[in-house]
């Protein structure tokens, strides 16, 4: 009996089995594609939750307001923290149980690494002349700021220079005959011209010491106690050669190095320190200050000195460009009498000159010389204060300016002298508070008295070698958790303008320390050296009490952020907030960079990455909270997708079904051959879905397509079941006379009727059960597309922002979109189903309408007005349902994105009605082929 039903009625089976195929084979692509995904996203989370270290701890009030208000933590934190964890708790925290690496950073302070860097000028030389001075008008250029800087000279003689003593206590080696003049005469120097003394070494152009001795060379050096260290005059040099064709501009720079004391093992377990050695070696626990008698000492003095490491590169970023001029000196004969002489400032700079051409040069090549002993100058250091940001209007950051660095910070503690070579970015824009660390001046005493009592004499530094931190093992970049002890900060332009300004290249640290980025430790000490250093200063600070300036800690047994490792981590954070509760203590593992937009002025804004905490964790909750939805949903949309068209079936086969009623069958046997129909096709349709989804898996790229195509064959079957139970139980519900007897409405006032489109709108409410039944198929796609859309974009914004959170949703768009996609198929697919029976139902009423005059255009506007007034019907109604729901799930899922789903659950609604509208096309034709006296007469 079912087989013979089945093979009668082929058309109403296929369409069946259609919509079977279609329902199972999207179920299983969808729930598999969705358990991909989220497989796929845990394992991106997992495989980038883990960073170099699991746990951040800082000095008290070390947190900023922006910090504490949004979860994150800056970049570039160090650079602003010296001092404020004492060693006993270091050492407390580092004996805790669950520690496995507790690597300490002490920042010092900023020291300064003097050199030059040359410029080979002679290319631009006079190949006649016999003595010639080339002025280099330099201008440095570093990130978005451009400074003038010193004038710098070079002055080549084809005579020779020599060496020469005076009195046994001045010796120059840049002697020189020349033309004698009488007023320069006395500065003769063994019948000689000094021809660079006076223009380096004293620019205070005093002709006499006292009334009668005349000013010469001295090893005393000139008072410059009423000069500014920001004078660029100061920074001028002259450079003398002697020779021919060959002539080379040294200028003189310092470099700011943050010096910061770590352990050596510490850090060797948590980086890996030892491989970035490029020469030399690398600190070890045994490195401690030690003191070089007198015999041993260069000055015959006891010297402390202290072992560093340098960084190979200087972190620091700036390019030099200049005009290079040949000057006009006169008489060649008369150079050296009027560089050999007190005024030999004035009249260099006197001097007219021709461009000849222009140069250019990297700031870092004179830091990346070799360093001698007494390179590193530790008579002061610096200390810089952190950053203080702004909220602004758009929900980004500003800084706050300060003022402009006092000149006093750059002075030596003997006789008030400026410092020399003092970087010209200092004069720049300041965001940092800096200060001056004077040292003792008790050098080779072993102790201090006076004003220095209880002190310590300043070090000297011994270089035991250089590292270079790119060699540093690399880590998920996804997941990278501050590492400023050994990296810049990763800061590029956040528009187009500032990154036209900044040349397409990221923005770098400059020498500027009051600046907005400053350089990472470019010298490293060990623990056992941070008193050394700070005991030596005039006057003690936080940092004799409190040196270390942070704690990265590694977690025991952490192997990502699984329950036991998220346990183990949190147990460790517990224990030190209960026994440092000021101390703040960051959990960084499963933490992710998060891109911040800084205005730094007007006109210039970047982006850099802050460190967003908990982020893999919140992923996790957020992926499993979506896939079980999404689950759901699917699940919802196919069963129901099923059960609108199994009922629709069951509809059209009422008076089949009163005929079986009348002649003797129980409901049962109409149930069980209800369900044996439906449970045959649901068959059929799995084997073909098999297949299909098998086609699909492969071509979606989904991994074991072949064990989940097999899948559809009992999902199949198992929802033609399930879907067909309500309808099986309703016809079993149906009386005989009931059954066969043709439904009937109630007359109700009779109302004019003037227009095509005022009967189908007739219609639609005469048969309000049927309206509904075709209308709740659309309703439910477009409510399921609403939905799913706006679990989609809260998903997304609920994760993305952070480099994992991006990664996660990149992973996860494809199943995403295909869900939302297929739920408003299935249930257009549905409505279709039902309208098509529908129409089949109501067969005669169109032929008694067409054989009373209506013709086939009218027809067919009459069912197209039908159904695009159920389409809308439940398009728009299925649209008010979802955005209920999305409403009901929590503002966290709308907020930012209720335009966006209120415009999509729209578009789906015009989308499903004109697919609708597209699919009546076919019974409208089918109609209009079958004589009005044969539907009448099986009417």
């Amino acid at each position: 009996m079912i087989i013979g039903q089945l093979l009668r009625r082929r058309g109403r089976a296929m369409a069946l089995a259609a919509g079977i195929l279609v329902a199972a084979t999207s179920f299983t692509l969808l729930t598999s594609t969705v358990h991909t995904s989220q497989a796929s996203t845990t394992g991106t989370v997992r495989k980038n939750a883990r960073s170099a270290y699991d746990v951040l701890v800082r000095p008290p009030n070390s947190q900023t307001g922006v910090e504490r208000s949004s979860g994150l933590v800056a970049p570039n934190f160090p650079s602003g923290t010296f001092g404020g964890i004492t060693l006993e708790q270091y050492r407390h925290i580092r004996g805790l149980t669950g520690v496995d690496v507790a690597a300490p950073v002490a920042n010092i302070g900023y020291l300064m690494v003097s050199n030059t860097v040359s410029v080979d000028v002679s290319r631009f030389l006079d190949s006649e002349a016999s003595r010639q001075i080339l002025r280099f008008t330099p201008r440095l250029t570093t990130g978005l700021s451009t400074y003038r800087a010193a004038d710098q000279y070079v002055y080549l003689t084809r005579s020779p220079l020599t060496s020469g003593k005076s009195d046994d206590t001045f010796e120059s080696d840049t002697l020189e005959k020349g033309s004698i003049d009488k007023s320069t005469r006395r500065y003769l120097m063994n019948e000689k011209y000094d021809v660079c003394f006076y223009f380096n070494g004293d620019k205070t152009e005093k002709t006499n010491w006292s009334l009668e001795l005349p000013m010469k060379e001295s090893i005393i050096g000139e008072d410059l106690s009423d000069r500014s260290a920001f004078d660029p005059d100061l920074h001028s040099r002259m450079n003398c050669r002697s020779g021919r064709g060959k002539a080379t501009i040294d200028i003189p720079v310092a470099y700011p190095v943050l010096l910061s004391a770590v352990d050596p093992e510490a850090e060797e377990r948590l980086v890996g320190l030892r491989r970035t050695v490029t020469s030399g070696r690398m600190l070890t626990e045994q490195d401690k200050p030690y003191v070089v008698p007198p015999s041993e000492s260069p000055e015959g003095q006891r010297d402390v000195y202290v072992p560093v490491a340098l960084s190979s590169r200087p972190l620091t970023a700036g390019r030099i460009s200049a005009t290079v001029e040949r000057l006009d000196v006169g008489d060649p004969a008369k150079l050296p009498s009027r560089l050999g002489n007190p005024t030999a400032n004035s009249f260099v700079k006197g001097l007219h000159g021709t461009p000849v051409g222009r140069v250019g040069v990297d700031l870092g090549q004179g830091y990346r010389k070799a360093v001698t002993r007494f390179g590193v100058d530790a008579t002061s250091y610096w200390t810089v204060g952190p950053v203080t940001y702004r909220r602004t209007s758009d929900g980004g950051l500003a800084l706050r300016p300060r003022p402009p660095q006092n000149p006093g910070l750059w002075v030596t503690n003997l006789n008030a002298q400026p410092v020399a070579n003092v970087p010209e970015e200092n004069t720049g824009p300041q965001y940092r508070k800096v200060t001056s660390h004077a040292s003792t001046f008790c050098d080779g005493m072993g102790r201090c008295e006076q004003a220095d009592f209880g002190r310590l004499q300043n070090p000297y530094f011994h270089v035991v070698g250089r590292f270079d931190t790119d060699r540093l093992p690399g880590f998920s970049p996804l997941s990278e958790a501050p590492l400023e002890t050994y990296q810049s900060p990763q800061v590029t332009g956040a528009d187009q303008a500032t990154r036209a300004a900044l040349n397409g290249q990221p923005l770098r640290p400059d020498r500027n320390l009051g600046g907005y980025l400053t350089p990472p430790p470019t010298m490293l000490t060990t623990m056992d050296s941070i008193t050394a250093l700070t005991g030596s200063r005039r006057t003690p600070s936080l940092q004799d009490k409190a040196p270390v300036s942070a704690i990265r800690l590694k977690v025991t047994g952490v192997t990502g952020v699984d329950a036991a490792s998220r346990a183990r981590v949190n147990a460790v954070a517990g224990q030190i907030r209960t026994a440092y509760p000021r101390l703040q203590v960051d959990v960084t593992v499963g933490s992710s960079p998060r891109p911040q937009t800084v205005a730094l002025s007007g006109t210039a804004r970047v982006t850099e990455r802050w460190v967003e905490k908990g982020v893999a964790l919140r992923i996790l909750r957020a992926v499993d909270t979506k896939s079980a939805l999404l689950f759901t949903l699917v699940l919802v949309v196919c069963a129901l997708f099923l059960g609108q068209a199994a009922l629709a079936s069951v509809r059209s086969r009422r008076t089949e079904i009163g005929t079986l009623r009348c002649v003797g069958w129980s409901g049962g046997e109409v149930l069980r051959l209800v369900l044996g129909e439906l449970a045959l096709i649901g068959l059929a349709a799995g084997v073909v879905g098999a297949a299909l989804a098998y086609g699909l898996g492969r071509l979606l790229g989904q991994p074991d397509a072949g064990a989940k195509s097999l899948l559809v064959l009992p999902v199949a079957l198992l929802l033609a079941t399930v879907a067909g139970l309500i309808p099986a139980w309703l016809a079993t519900r149906l009386g005989p006379m009931q059954a066969v007897r043709a439904p009937v409405t109630a007359v109700r006032r009779a109302r004019p009727v003037r227009s095509v489109a005022g009967l189908a709108l007739l219609n639609l409410v005469r048969v309000r059960g049927r309206t509904l039944l075709g209308a709740a198929g659309l309703a439910l796609g477009v409510a399921a597309f609403t939905v799913l859309l706006a679990l989609t974009l809260g998903f997304r914004g609920e994760v993305a922002g952070s480099l994992l959170g991006n990664a996660v949703v990149a992973h996860a768009r494809g199943a995403d979109y295909l869900s939302v996609a297929l739920s408003l198929v299935l249930g257009a697919a549905g409505a279709v189903d039902v309208l098509v029976l529908s129409q089949r139902e109501r067969a005669a009423d169109l032929a008694v309408l067409r054989a009373t005059g209506w013709t086939n255009r009218e027809l067919a506007q009459l069912t197209l007005y039908e159904g695009i007034g159920l389409a809308l019907l439940g398009s728009l109604s299925g649209a008010a349902i979802g955005l209920v729901a999305v409403a009901a799930l929590g503002n966290g899922v709308v907020h930012g994105h209720l335009f966006a789903i209120t415009a999509a659950a729209l578009l789906a609604t015009l989308a499903a009605t004109a697919l609708v509208s597209a699919a009546l096309t076919v019974p409208i034709r089918r109609l209009s082929q079958i004589a009005p006296a044969h539907l009448l007469a099986a009417d």
